[in-house]
């Protein structure tokens, strides 16, 4: 196929063979074990998948040691999810083995298939986001070090997503799975008005802000801006615009966790996630305090819900109050503005009985 200059390289071209064999003639596919996917064609051919968990960021020694796996078992093809994990793909049995033990010699676990934990997918945290309310890349390691064992085997009901997003801009996909913590700045912008007139262009400043905080500074004399506090949600959209606008502050930043998203359409249609805990300190390097109410929300979850059933499935069948009374997460009046659109999965109306 003819190569254009926009775009990336087709896809086609990196596929491995047995692939490009068996293109949509996929029969069905089998969890051999965590970590491992067997894929049977029509025409009989076979196809394993060995997934590990990776660090999202990553050094050029790093690529260049799974590529030599790659190299040696996989005919050099491989491939990384969207959430961040490696997958390698081969047509020989055999070297599912080989790939594991070399892949765990790398410190990277196969898991994430079936009834498990994926691995996390998250956003840029303090390494160099400008909006950040916490970090991810820290936080993401403290939470898988607790998890691991949930990623490594298949005893879950059904599969887990954690996202994690270091602001409420949330470019990680924290609305659509089914655990997910986001970074929460609790304190206005910090307006600077001399920086402001040298760095900040004011009208687009204004424009920048989606609930009309921003407005022009009420002294003519005085080209700069004011934030109407009532109307702020501590987005940092401004700060993305001008600089002169801080949002960050170490006492009021931290993260809030919300439960029950996904995206598949099976049994239920897809499910937006919902707030269950307002917020909770940053407390670099483990974060002690995010990491127990993740790890007791999924341990409860394991423990109570049927086979197959997502999060949030779980949920509605038992319903938010006993959801609550379970986990022992106090339920505040931080919740319930969080839930006026949420009739159908919460009881908001005036008949609600905790």
């Amino acid at each position: 196929m003819g190569r254009t200059d926009l775009g990336p390289p087709d896809y086609r071209d990196m596929l491995p063979d047995a692939i490009k064999r068996n293109y949509g003639k996929w029969k069905y596919h089998e969890k051999v074990r965590a970590g491992v996917l067997k894929h049977v064609s029509e025409t009989g051919d076979e196809v394993y998948t060995v997934r590990v968990g990776s660090p999202r960021l990553v050094s050029v020694d790093f690529i260049r040691d799974i590529c030599d796996i790659a190299d040696k078992y996989c005919d050099g093809h491989l491939r990384f999810t969207s959430r961040y994990n490696i997958e390698f793909i081969t047509d020989n049995k055999s070297n599912v083995n080989g790939i594991i033990e070399e892949a765990e010699r790398l410190g990277l676990p196969a898991g994430g298939t079936g009834n498990s934990i994926s691995n996390i997918i998250h956003t840029q945290g303090w390494i160099h986001c400008h909006s950040a309310a916490t970090d991810a890349s820290g936080l993401v390691k403290a939470i898988m070090d607790e998890m691991h064992e949930y990623f490594t085997s298949m005893k879950l009901p059904a599969y887990v997503r954690i996202a994690v997003a270091c602001c409420i801009n949330m470019c990680g996909a924290v609305h659509c799975s089914d655990l997910a913590v986001v970074g929460v700045h609790r304190k206005p912008p910090r307006v600077d008005n001399e920086k402001v007139l040298a760095q900040c262009e004011i009208p687009t400043t204004i424009q920048s802000c989606p609930t009309g905080a921003i407005r022009r500074h009420p002294d003519p004399n005085v080209k700069s801006v004011v934030v109407r506090e009532d109307l702020c949600m501590y987005c940092a959209n401004c700060f993305t615009v001008c600089p002169a606008m801080p949002l960050a502050d170490a006492d009021g930043d931290g993260v809030a966790i919300y439960v029950g998203g996904k995206v598949s359409n099976a049994r239920k249609p897809p499910m937006f996630s919902r707030m269950v805990v307002p917020f909770l300190p940053n407390n670099p390097p483990r974060w002690k305090e995010v990491v127990d109410v993740l790890k007791k929300i999924v341990e409860i979850y394991a423990k109570n819900a049927k086979q197959y059933e997502r999060m949030g499935e779980w949920i509605e069948r038992i319903g938010w109050e006993k959801f609550f009374g379970l986990t022992g997460i106090p339920f505040t009046d931080q919740h319930i503005d969080d839930f006026t659109h949420a009739v159908e999965t919460y009881r908001t109306t005036t008949q609600f009985k905790w």
